[in-house]
């Protein structure tokens, strides 16, 4: 068996396992101590004792990790193969800086103060700023090159960045409601949430799967793709489409979690190589696996308070980057 194929073999029962592992202990750990027997008991439909307070509190929340850990480890390994930048992540096009600019907008301008009301506009502000990322990067002759699309993408980042700076430190209201959503977390989320964007999540998904050839093909190259018949402005126009369901639909939910869809798919990569038919699945469950690792962690390490998942998430993206930085991991991704 090839080496490669081999380490494919692997990881898909370790990955299958940490999923697992990751749900229960989410379910499981928290500032009141409950036995695996009533997470069980919770699982198939037991209301009696601490089964209810996982059935009630912890089951809604794991099941918002999951899905937006799935969401935006698909969505930082097609960022990267989309710039052909090693250090993209979701929010390099501009999503989540569109959603943090509508929601800040929706708290102060419009005076929205619950998340079921607000969770539309950053739905909304994160499709819109990707639409801007894509259109500013498409000007010019070398329309929607990997460098183009990543420098529009920083600089929409940055445009919106500082209206919302403004809109917030403008409003001392506007700053308070706003900062509980800007930090990334699962606690506090409605659990329905979850189920609202779980649709656009879904098209997204399915959208990269059917996209998954034309991928492979781009891969290697801009040139060499086109002579095999994949139509690169349309691949990529639909790649940028997929980003921006899966990281709006996320952002919106659970606010901007960093560092989940850079550092997922370098870990993953280095098992699956850069077959994109492994790649993508097996970041989308590695993401997953991280935020809810992540969200328990949080419950632990601040006991019996929590830090919120995106400071975790930051804790342990930060060093990656570095270690990213000092091995030189920074080419394009190129075959």
């Amino acid at each position: 068996m090839p080496r490669s194929s081999l380490r494919r073999a692997l990881i898909a029962p370790v990955l299958v396992f940490g999923l697992a592992a990751a749900v229960v202990l989410s379910l499981a750990v928290g500032s009141k101590a409950i036995a695996f027997g009533d997470v069980l008991a919770a699982v198939f439909g037991n209301r009696d004792g601490d089964a209810l307070v996982v059935a009630s509190l912890r089951m809604p929340r794991t099941v918002l990790g999951l899905i937006v850990g799935l969401a935006l480890g698909l969505a930082g390994a097609l960022a990267q193969e989309l710039t052909r930048n090693p250090l993209a992540d979701p929010g390099l096009l501009g999503v989540s800086a569109g959603a943090a600019v509508a929601v800040a907008a929706s708290i102060g301008v419009l005076g929205l103060t619950s998340p079921f009301a607000y969770v539309w506009f950053a739905f909304l502000g994160a499709a819109l700023a990707g639409i801007l990322v894509y259109a500013v990067s498409g000007a010019g002759r070398s329309q929607n090159s990997p460098a183009k699309l990543a420098l529009a993408g920083a600089a929409v980042t940055a445009l919106l960045g500082s209206v919302t700076y403004a809109l917030v430190l403008l409003d001392v209201r506007t700053l308070d409601q706003y900062r509980h959503w800007a930090v990334g977390s699962l606690a506090g989320r409605d659990g329905s949430l979850a189920l609202r964007m779980l649709p656009f999540i879904v098209i997204g998904t399915a959208l990269t799967v059917g996209l998954l050839p034309r991928l492979n093909a781009l891969a290697l190259g801009d040139d060499l793709a086109t002579s095999l018949g994949a139509k690169v402005g349309v691949t990529r126009a639909l790649g940028a489409v997929a980003v921006i369901l899966l990281t709006g639909a996320s952002v919106a939910a659970a606010g901007p979690i960093t560092f989940v869809g850079l550092v997922v798919p370098h870990v993953v990569r280095a098992f699956t190589g850069p077959d994109l038919r492994w790649l993508m699945p097996f970041s989308a469950i590695g993401g997953a696996i991280l935020l809810l690792t992540a969200d328990t962690a949080g419950r632990l390490l601040d006991y019996p308070g929590e830090l919120q998942a995106g400071v975790v998430t930051a804790l342990i993206g930060a060093p990656f980057l570095v270690y990213l930085v000092k091995r030189g991991r920074l080419k394009e991704h190129t075959r």
